[in-house]
């Protein structure tokens, strides 16, 4: 009989996010964490990041290239010199940007992002795409790039005490597998799409066996990212309707949970993080209150048949440069 990881049932009135995995730098990182991309209003942000934080929220997912991390620092900061949080609750990731994917601007990258969040150090620091870009008249070109000078000077992050931990984003297992052949600290984490269509059950097993946790971005498929392509003047794409799918509808009504819980649990029931991006108040609510009940076997074998592969992945990245799909390092060639 297949057994399931749970991770156990919070019965407070006030719902904490505090089931953690050790991931291999030996630091906890909270299973269920707020998505920062593609918000930077500020009133907005604010407010959500706020309502999550009230609520017991204490993983925060951003990157400069979400261009919201000044926001996110103004809001850590009132919490912490207010009293209301200490620095060691909260657990903060953000990204190196494709522009900084250059063994000479890792630390500046960093030292910036630093002084955006307001903070002495991140818990997690990824390179957020493998492949290195430069803006030449006013467009992202792709260029060489030398991902394991980058590791080194990632490490050098670590060994400065500006990141507790480092990872990757959006790699595939060969660029993962180079890496650790010459890392002094092994990738910690690797945050890629994942969802109930686009399982990435190869590089799951993959992380498992090399203690690498695996964090979910569009846990729910982003139902709103085409709002957002829309107001950026990017081409629309299909997207998967995991909260109408009438499987996971099924299993929401037995358990008397919406399909997003149901979606979220499966994945942090999986022995894996997700980071489910909403300003929305009851959404932001409705996303943590996941820790009050489990998914049987069944349930757990059923939503595992709507996986469909690479044929469900929603972000090929080809809006990050042109030709990018040519570069030796675009990661997508291959399944992950």
């Amino acid at each position: 009989m297949k057994i399931y990881m749970l991770i156990g049932i919070v019965l407070f009135a006030k719902v904490i996010c505090g089931m953690d995995y050790l991931n291999n730098g030996g630091y906890k990182i909270p299973v269920l964490g707020l998505g920062t991309y593609t918000v930077t209003n500020e009133t907005e942000l604010t407010n959500g990041l706020n309502e999550a934080l009230e609520i017991g929220y204490r993983h925060i997912d951003t990157a400069e290239r979400y261009h919201n991390e000044h926001i996110i620092g103004k809001v850590l900061k009132e919490w912490i010199s207010s009293g209301k949080l200490k620095r060691e609750d909260l657990f903060i990731t953000t990204k190196l940007a494709t522009v900084d994917v250059f063994p000479d601007r890792v630390e500046a990258a960093l030292n910036s992002s630093l002084e955006r969040l307001q903070l002495d150090y991140v818990d997690l620091y990824l390179i957020h795409f493998p492949v290195a870009t430069t803006v030449e008249d006013g467009k992202f070109v792709t260029q060489p790039t030398d991902l394991l000078g980058v590791w080194k000077k990632m490490e050098e992050q670590v060994e400065a005490g500006k990141a507790k931990t480092i990872g990757i984003s959006n790699f595939n297992i060969s660029q993962i597998e180079r890496i650790q052949k010459i890392a002094k600290i092994q990738p910690a984490n690797v945050q890629v799409e994942l969802n109930l269509y686009f399982q990435q059950k190869e590089l799951r097993d993959f992380a498992n066996k090399n203690n690498i946790t695996v964090v979910a971005y569009s846990p729910l498929g982003a139902p709103g990212l085409n709002k957002y392509f829309e107001s950026e003047n990017r081409t629309q794409v299909k997207l998967p309707d995991i909260l109408h799918d009438e499987v996971v509808t099924k299993i929401a009504q037995k358990h008397k949970k919406s399909n997003a819980q149901v979606a979220l649990r499966f994945i942090i029931q999986s022995g894996l993080v997700a980071i489910p991006k909403s300003t929305n108040p009851k959404r932001i609510k409705e996303n943590i209150d996941i820790f009050d009940f489990v998914l049987d076997e069944d349930d757990m074998k059923t939503l595992e048949t709507l996986d469909k592969g690479k044929k469900a992945k929603i972000f090929n990245m080809t809006f990050v440069a042109a030709n990018i799909i040519d570069h030796p390092e675009y990661p997508f060639h291959e399944n992950i």
